[in-house]
């Protein structure tokens, strides 16, 4: 599938698939979006201790790059897991301006170490950040109490609505711990519904530049 890398209007890139007519990130601003989704809806949720994460579409690295960048500010440890089934090759992460637009010159070589480590293997990026990317389906996640947040960030539902379904959710809702948060940036209707049927109490936030809304669930 061909992947064209653009310019969203933040200044950040993102991926854009003209077959699915989706992008990996939103046109309003591919990094705004990540902050305002997962680290502020999210991650600051969690404070104190180490958190455990799973990534549901690693995509670009970006979400976990800055979820790294604030790993290194707070001291918090983290450890992370992206799964993603059709990964982006090295030529097109070196196109990606995630380091610049983030003033994060210093962490360049961390954000290449996301993208040309191994997949299935821990990675160590630094004494605080574990990083292990599953080149896996959605669909094939068995995790049970493994996860204290999940930044569910798949193509959008107009693009593959399997992927927002009761079979996911209920997957999702068996990898998270108690209480657990699962963050995204989507707030339809049937979406909120698939979560609620399974278990997750959901509640609607303001969403990022150009969303109206966002949902947070929690598994209670």
């Amino acid at each position: 599938m061909e992947r064209q890398i653009i310019t969203t209007n933040d200044g950040s890139v993102t991926i854009y698939l003209p077959e699915m007519k989706e992008t990996y990130h939103s046109r309003f601003g591919a990094i705004q979006e990540a902050y305002h989704v997962f680290i502020h809806n999210g991650l600051s949720l969690i404070q104190g201790r180490t958190v455990s994460i799973l990534e549901i579409g690693f995509g670009t690295g970006l979400n976990a790059f800055i979820t790294y960048l604030e790993s290194v500010k707070s001291g918090q440890e983290i450890e992370y897991t992206g799964v993603e089934a059709f990964p982006i090759d090295a030529a097109e992460a070196a196109m990606l301006n995630y380091v610049a637009e983030l003033k994060a010159d210093e962490f360049s070589e961390v954000f290449t170490a996301m993208h040309t480590s191994k997949w299935g293997e821990k990675t160590y990026l630094n004494n605080k950040f574990k990083l292990t990317k599953r080149r896996q389906f959605f669909s094939d996640i068995e995790d049970v109490n493994a996860f204290d947040l999940i930044y569910f960030d798949a193509f959008g539902y107009h693009a593959q609505p399997n992927l927002w379904s009761e079979e996911i959710f209920r997957k999702m809702y068996n990898a998270l711990t108690k209480d657990g948060i699962l963050i995204t940036y989507a707030c339809r209707t049937v979406i909120k519904k698939a979560m609620q049927s399974v278990g997750f109490q959901t509640e609607k936030l303001p969403g990022p530049p150009g969303k109206r809304e966002m949902l947070r669930a929690i598994k209670i």
